[in-house]
Formats: structure tokens, C-alpha cells, sequence
């Protein structure tokens, strides 16, 4: 019986690649030690899945940054601000889209689909030109060939491709990518001919947005696509691979019936009821790829019950054309868990990360041939009803507190205009108030003085009174450039998630369970095992001390609910928004601690609200519902002079704006300058909001520090709110600190001179 996994993790292990891109961007080394470090860890990836029994093993889902931006190289879909003249896609041209340089900037970063990675979003024009600029795909397979594995090139499907991508700013609105369709196939026969030559016998292409509603248009694509691509893919095997969600009814006929394709691809843990689609019919002779193992959580499979699901799955398709597989790349899962050396032994036995899976996977497929591992197996069971059973997953008095929650909306007693009015006189701030969002710069000094106190080497003395000298300098800077609500820095957090994670019970976290965000950014997501409650305050300490350094207002800084819970390894146990009423319950105690500590600015971030959407339009409603009571109870206990900010970044919001203006905020943050401005549409196309608007004017990922002038111009078109703060974009934690005092000058310059145009135009108006 085969096996099959959809991708696997880039960074590596310990974060090799990260760390070597990072030193190559800076130029502390070559571009050769990079691709050096880069190709010893794909030669190590293909060599694990191979000892481990897999017997398609993809190629070409490695990438420097991002695969998309890897398929817009392949295609040669430069935007000419990068300056291209052609030829295969350089180092430079392919970093300065994703990161900009320092003349332009870089492309849109949106997420992926409801994960926590963000791709970079192709732009196109009506007329641009594709050419087969990278090849990629092509060299890696016959890299893994040279070291005796043969694999199964990887390429982005050319519908999803111009799906995800978007039209470049100042095209035509009634522009629709997917009319490009004709255009991007010839590179694509290009691709397919050069793999076929070099020896490839399976091709994957990966078409996510299937699982996503698309009109008949839409779907048409797909049926053109493969169809046009039919003579040059005969005599190659091709899977059509789908993750992330079902396939609805329709666009499951449409895939089951595509030409050149022998094999389709399902994540079958979270699109379970594609198996009844699957059941009610599945064409004769082809390949069924069962995601079976979940490649977006951390949980150690059910081998007994996905055991069952292959058998029955086998007696539908026969058992030669059953392949076992991951749901979905592992990409989204840290690498192995047995560099978990510090976690908890029964905790870790209900773990597996992606060398796990893979085994897993392995596993899985021998036993449905009939070589099934028993002592494998038994151990596997004893890990699932340990877990079962645990009693330090249960917390009767958090289930009995989220029961109570029922029958509430948990909203404030007043409007926001009413609560911005109070807040005024108690805070007395100025017609454009400035803040950043966050955190400041963290030196490698201040990290190792973090690990010093966790380890126990230096006291808790020495720790406080070193973090209180961080925090008094970043206080006297605000001040000196006349910032008027001022942050902490938040020195004392290694991470948004984890900082909190680390003081709820029924959380767990991890030495080196590191997953891509974005480039070489990782994120080391908590695991939620348990119920959740906060044992006692978390931040109140720093945020009283910082304010006793200023008569300025101080702002409490905490991660929201599903932010939390979006950022995290979720149980899968119990719904998702029982998990995310206990996370909300406990920052509501530190909301009002806080407050009764004579903090009375708080912002809770919920960057990642849009993020747990819903892929289905006609599931997005009910999490819409859950999510944003999630964050009202964090904060409907405090009183009207009370200000709560939140925070939102990185993806597309106008479709869900008046979801978030139901969180009733008094305050909303939203990054604007990476995505052409589109929060500033939705206002000027009619959305009333009365509440106070943060269109975030610098990002902090651009090589470009915005003049005053450039910052006061994009946020002049916002005027049409009550009240507009200025921020620059999210955090300043990952900047260096060569760069963050002249950007926040010119941002505090840029507050002035609007203030003074605006002082200028009142005069106008009454003389």
C-alpha cells in the first residue's frame, strides 16, 4: 500500500534556514554558504521520507521565502518596479518582492488560506508577459535524483495560482486575473515537458482553492486548465491535491472529472464530509490520496480509527489505488518531536510532530497491506486513552464559568461615542493622538538576560531591576519625541502567545517546535491540552511600573482570546470556542486588574481574528458570532473611561468590517500600508464607524522609512472618522534599533503637520 505526504517543513530542525538567510541578507555570508545550507537540508528531508518508507515524496516545497512567490518567479510575473530585464529570476529581484528594497516595496503579504502562514500575493496586469523565469522545480527534482530518490515535483496549480493572486494597483477593478488563463498555460506545458525529460513519473499540482465557494466561471477554469494541459501531461502520473477543508458537491465533480489526471488529493480532517462525497461516488481506475494525518495540528493520530477510514475507503477505490497521506503540507507542524528533551513525558506521548507524521503515515499504509506494527499500534492506543482520561485536561470550575457565559452578549453598557466623550476629559488627548502597538527592539542582550532568569542564573532581583532600565530609556524616548499614549516595550515577552501561554494552566510549550510564519520569520505556537484560566495577574507588575515612570497615559498590552487560540496548537477534543470562552474569561481578569490598577488605556490584540475563518462562506457566520463575543468578554466589565484598543494585521478584513466593528472597540488598528490602502475604502464607501480608527502608515518589514509628508498623506484620506490615532505597523520587537527613532520622528512629525493642515482648513472655513 503507498504512501504520501503533501510537503513537509523548510526551516529545518533547529532553524538552519532561518538563520542562514538571515546572515545572508545582512552579509555576513554568501550566497553560496546559503544555498549550501539549503540544499543539505532538502537532501536531508528526502532522505528521512525515503528510510521511512514513503513512496511519493514531494520535491520543489522547499522555498527561500514562499512558494507562491516561487510560482510568480517560475512565471516570470516580475511587477516592473523590481526592474527584471529577464533571464533567470536572481537572489535580488526574488528578495526585493518579497521584502522590498530600498527604493520599492514589497508585495502584499496575505495569509494562507486559515493558517498562520502568509504567502505573497502575485500582481498582475491585463498585459503582462509570462516567461518560464525559474526553474526550480525542475532542478530540485533531479537534485533528489542524483542522491537516488526519485520524487514527485510539487507546482501550484495554475487556477489557484490565478486565483490567489490579485490585480496590481491602478488596473482596471472589473480586471480579473483568472483571464490570464490562456496566457499562463504555455509556461506551465514548458514546466511539465522539462520534468517529464528529466525523468519525472508523478506530478503534483496543488489546487487549494477548490475547497473555497467558487462560481461556475470559476470552476470552468479548472476544466479548461487541465484540459488544454491533457496532451502534454500523457504519459506522466498527476495528483490534483486539495487541503484545508471539504470540497463542496459541485466543485467535487468538476475535480473527479478533469482530464490528464490520474489521482485527487482530499484532507479528510477537516473535510470529513468529503468522505461521504467520496462514498457516493469516486471514478473508476483512479488514484484516492486520503489525508489522513493531520498536518495542521500536533495530536498523535487515532491509528486505529483512520485504520478504519482506509479500509473503508479500500473496499470503494480498491486497494491498489488507495494512498495514504497527510491532510495537507506539514509545512504548518513543527519538525520532530524528539528535540522536546524539557516536555512533559505523558504530555509528549500524545504528541507527534512531522517526523512523526510521516511514520505515522508509513504506519498506517503497512498496516493496510497487512503488515500492520502491532507493538506500534498498542502503544498509540494507550497514548489516546491516557490522554482520555488525564485529569489535568479537566478543570471543573473553567467548564462550569463557560457555562454560565450562556444567555449574554457581554457588550458595554454604553456607546462608543458616549465612552469616547468620557475618555476625553479623563485623558485630555490631542485631535490626532499618536501610540505605537507594542513592543520595542529586543537586543540579543536582553534575550540572554531572558534565558539567564529562566535558567536560574541571575535572580529575580537583577532580572526586575534590568528590565525596569529598558523600560525607564523606552518611556524617556516616547516622551522626548512627544508620543502621546506610550507603550513598555514589553521587554519582558518572548512571544505575543507564549508570554501568556506560560502563566494559563492547561497550556505546554515546546524547546523547538518552531513553524514558518513568513520568510524566515517562525513562530513556536503553544499547545492548549487543557482547560484554561489564569492562576493569578500576568502583566499588571510591568504595566504599574512603567506608568509610575510618566504622567503620560500607559498602555496595557495583552493578546486577545482568538488570537491566542489562533496562534496555538488547539485541542481537538472540544469545539473550538469552548477553548476560546475559557482563554477569554481569563483575560478578562487581567483586563480588570489592570484597570484597577490605574491603567486606563488596553489594548488586546486579535491579529489573528480573520485568520480562523472559515473557508465556506456558509460556516464563517457562527465563528464570526463566537469570535467576536470571545473578545466583548474580555473587556465588558470595565468602566466607560476605560479605553480598549485592539489590533488587527496582515489580511483581508473589509469582507467581515462589520464583525469587527461588533467587538465594539473603542479603539481599532489595522495594517494599511502593505495592502494599498484598502481599510481606507471601506470607510470612504460608506461603513459608518463612530469609534476611533488606527490605519497603521509605516511597515516595519519595508527597507523604506515613509517621509512625514508621504505618513501625513495616507492617512489624510481616513478624515472621515471621529477620531484617527496614528501607529506605525505592528511591532517594533524585529526591527533593529538603527532605523525605529528616526521612522517614530517622522511619524510623530508627520501627526503635527496633518494637525496643523487641518487647524489650517478649520480657519479657512469659519474667516
Amino acid at each position: 500500500m503507498a504512501s504520501h505526504v503533501v510537503g513537509y517543513p523548510r526551516m529545518g530542525p533547529r532553524r538552519e534556514l532561518k538563520f542562514a538567510l538571515e546572515s545572508f541578507r545582512d552579509g555576513r555570508s554568501t550566497a553560496k554558504d546559503f544555498q549550501k545550507v539549503a540544499a543539505n537540508l532538502r537532501s536531508s528531508i528526502w532522505k528521512q521520507m525515503a528510510d521511512a518508507g514513503i513512496k511519493y515524496i514531494p520535491s520543489n516545497t522547499f522555498s527561500y521565502f514562499d512558494q507562491v512567490l516561487d510560482t510568480t518567479a517560475m512565471l516570470g510575473a516580475v511587477p516592473p518596479r523590481y526592474g527584471w530585464d529577464g533571464g533567470e529570476i536572481r537572489f535580488d529581484v526574488y528578495f526585493s518582492m518579497a521584502r522590498g528594497n530600498a527604493s520599492v516595496p514589497a508585495m502584499e503579504m496575505a495569509k494562507w488560506f486559515d493558517t498562520n502562514y502568509h504567502y505573497i500575493v502575485p500582481e498582475l496586469v491585463p498585459d503582462v508577459n509570462f516567461s518560464y523565469a525559474s526553474h526550480k522545480a525542475v532542478a530540485e527534482y533531479e537534485e533528489a535524483k542524483k542522491l537516488g530518490v526519485d520524487t514527485v515535483p510539487v507546482l501550484i496549480g495554475p487556477a489557484s495560482y490565478l486565483l490567489l493572486s490579485k490585480p496590481a494597483k491602478g488596473v482596471e477593478k472589473t480586471f480579473s486575473p483568472l483571464s490570464l488563463l490562456e496566457k499562463i498555460l504555455p509556461i506551465y506545458r514548458e514546466i511539465v515537458s522539462e520534468l517529464k525529460a528529466a525523468g519525472a513519473s508523478w506530478i503534483q499540482f496543488d489546487e487549494p482553492t477548490l475547497v473555497t465557494d467558487l462560481d461556475s466561471h470559476e470552476l470552468q477554469a479548472f476544466t479548461e486548465a487541465y484540459s488544454e494541459l491533457e496532451s502534454c501531461l500523457s504519459g506522466l502520473n498527476v495528483v490534483v491535491q486539495t487541503y484545508f477543508a471539504d470540497v463542496p458537491a459541485e466543485s467535487y465533480k468538476v475535480l473527479t472529472s478533469l482530464k490528464g489526471v490520474t489521482g485527487f488529493g482530499f484532507d479528510l480532517i477537516r473535510g470529513t464530509k468529503t468522505l461521504d462525497l467520496i462514498k457516493g461516488g469516486f471514478p473508476t481506475g483512479k488514484y484516492l490520496f486520503a489525508g489522513v494525518v493531520d498536518g495542521r495540528n500536533i495530536w498523535a493520530n487515532d491509528l486505529a480509527g483512520s485504520l478504519s477510514t482506509l479500509h473503508a475507503l479500500k473496499s470503494i477505490v480498491g486497494k491498489d489505488k488507495l494512498v495514504v497521506s497527510t491532510s495537507c503540507s506539514l509545512l504548518h507542524t513543527p519538525v520532530d518531536l524528539d528535540n522536546e528533551t524539557e516536555l512533559d513525558e505523558e504530555i509528549k506521548s500524545w504528541l507527534a510532530f512531522a517526523v512523526q507524521k510521516v511514520i505515522e503515515v508509513n504506519a498506517l499504509a503497512n498496516a493496510l497491506a497487512g503488515q500492520k506494527d502491532e507493538a506500534f499500534f498498542s502503544a498509540n492506543a494507550a497514548a489516546q486513552a491516557s490522554r482520555k482520561s488525564s485529569p489535568r485536561v479537566t478543570n471543573e470550575a473553567v467548564q462550569k464559568a463557560v457555562t454560565a457565559l450562556r444567555g449574554s452578549d457581554h457588550r458595554r453598557a454604553t456607546t462608543v461615542s458616549a465612552r469616547l466623550d468620557a475618555q476625553q476629559k479623563k485623558l485630555n488627548l490631542p485631535v490626532i493622538p499618536t501610540t505605537t502597538i507594542g513592543s520595542f527592539p529586543q537586543t540579543m542582550e536582553l534575550r540572554r538576560l531572558r534565558h539567564e532568569y529562566k535558567d536560574k542564573e541571575i535572580s529575580e532581583e537583577e532580572y526586575v531591576e534590568a528590565i525596569k532600565e529598558e523600560i525607564n530609556k523606552v518611556v524617556k524616548l516616547q516622551e522626548e519625541l512627544d508620543i502621546d499614549v506610550l507603550v513598555h516595550g514589553e521587554f519582558e515577552r518572548n512571544d505575543m502567545v507564549e508570554y501568556f501561554g506560560e502563566q494559563f494552566s492547561g497550556f505546554a510549550f515546546t524547546i523547538n517546535g518552531w513553524v514558518q510564519s513568513y520568510g524566515s520569520h517562525c513562530v513556536k505556537p503553544p499547545i492548549i491540552y487543557g482547560d484554561v484560566s489564569r492562576p493569578k495577574p500576568m502583566t499588571v507588575f510591568w504595566s504599574t511600573m512603567a506608568q509610575s515612570m510618566t504622567a503620560r497615559p500607559m498602555k496595557g498590552m495583552l493578546t486577545g482570546p482568538v488570537t491566542i487560540l489562533n496562534w496555538s496548537f488547539v485541542r481537538n477534543d472540544q469545539p473550538r470556542f469552548e477553548t476560546c470562552y475559557q482563554i477569554a474569561l481569563a483575560i478578562k481578569d487581567e483586563v480588570e486588574d489592570l484597570e484597577k490598577a490605574g491603567i486606563n488605556v488596553i489594548q488586546i490584540d486579535e491579529a489573528a481574528l480573520r485568520e480562523g475563518l472559515p473557508l465556506r462562506k456558509s460556516e464563517q457566520s457562527f465563528y464570526l458570532d463566537w469570535a467576536v463575543h470571545s473578545f466583548r468578554i474580555t473587556n465588558c466589565g470595565v468602566k466607560d473611561t476605560t479605553q480598549i484598543h485592539t489590533h488587527l494585521c496582515y489580511s483581508h478584513f473589509n469582507n467581515i468590517i462589520l464583525s469587527i466593528i461588533d467587538m465594539d472597540a473603542d479603539v481599532i488598528t489595522r495594517e494599511n500600508s502593505r495592502s494599498d490602502e484598502k481599510l481606507l475604502s471601506v470607510f470612504r464607501e460608506g461603513v459608518e464607524y463612530g469609534a476611533g480608527i488606527g490605519p497603521i502608515v509605516y511597515d516595519i518589514d519595508s527597507l523604506i522609512i515613509p517621509s512625514a509628508e508621504e505618513i501625513a498623506d495616507r492617512t489624510i484620506k481616513m478624515l472621515t472618522t471621529n477620531i484617527l490615532w496614528f501607529n506605525p505597523d505592528f511591532v517594533l520587537k524585529t526591527c533593529k534599533h538603527t532605523g525605529v527613532k528616526l521612522a517614530l520622528k517622522f511619524f510623530v512629525a508627520a501627526a503635527e503637520l496633518l494637525c496643523t493642515q487641518l487647524a489650517h482648513a478649520k480657519k479657512e472655513k469659519f474667516e
